[in-house]
């Protein structure tokens, strides 16, 4: 049984107690890096797809590991390029294949997106897979869950008006309560279906009982 996304935000924020500094941060050298990346005369463009992928997958293992209260560390928003080739292929097959959807309308291209979100999520915990692998298995991991996905995120948008009025500083707070708590609803819904991939016994130990506590203090 799938838990409910507001208690999944819950336990982000159990997750998030004692280390929004840390989280601020990784988000923020995400967006620099990348904002700077774009802006090299000529280039910019090319090196921002190049870099997209492995910034995606080392931002992915910062929060997947913040969520699971496992170690993490600014520099881990870097380690997307130590699976650099695999990184990049993701980036540039999800691009593809939500591009040929969305040629077909607007619709299909938006639920083709649904369907690979958890991608960058299943290669964190499968090192040895590759692109092609991770795109099917969130695909199927996905299936009956998309709606569920959407759910989670329009809960965000009253907060995202509000850091509009912060001229753009609340963003700083509310990414990573984003990033966090898909990184649980990853974590949910694969415990809820048993697929192949795995996560390691201390993390499952860890996400278990934060959303036990969350579901005590509903009581």
């Amino acid at each position: 049984m799938k838990t409910e996304n507001v208690l999944l935000m819950k336990s982000a924020r159990e997750s998030l107690k004692g280390e929004w500094g840390l989280a601020v941060g990784g988000s923020a050298v995400f967006v620099v890096v990348s904002m700077a990346v774009s802006m090299i005369p000529i280039l910019g463009s090319f090196a921002s797809i190049i870099i997209a992928g492995p910034l995606t997958l080392g931002v992915t293992i910062f929060f997947l590991n913040l969520s699971r209260k496992q170690e993490v560390k600014l520099e881990y928003v870097f380690k997307g390029f130590n699976r650099f080739a695999t990184a990049l292929a993701t980036y540039l097959l999800i691009a593809l294949y939500v591009i040929l959807w969305a040629l077909l309308f607007i619709i299909p291209g938006i639920i083709a997106a649904y369907s690979y979100s958890m991608t960058y999520y299943i290669l964190v915990d499968n090192s040895s897979i590759g692109a092609q692998e991770a795109i099917r298995r969130s695909k199927k991991m996905m299936a009956g869950n998309k709606m569920e996905l959407l759910f989670l995120q329009v809960r965000f948008i009253g907060w995202a008006f509000l850091c509009l009025l912060t001229l753009g500083i609340g963003f700083l707070w509310l990414v990573p309560y984003v990033r966090v708590s898909t990184a649980k609803f990853y974590d949910d819904i694969k415990r809820d279906q048993n697929p192949e991939e795995t996560t390691t016994p201390a993390s499952t130990s860890s996400v278990e009982a934060d959303l036990k506590n969350v579901l005590e203090s509903e009581k």
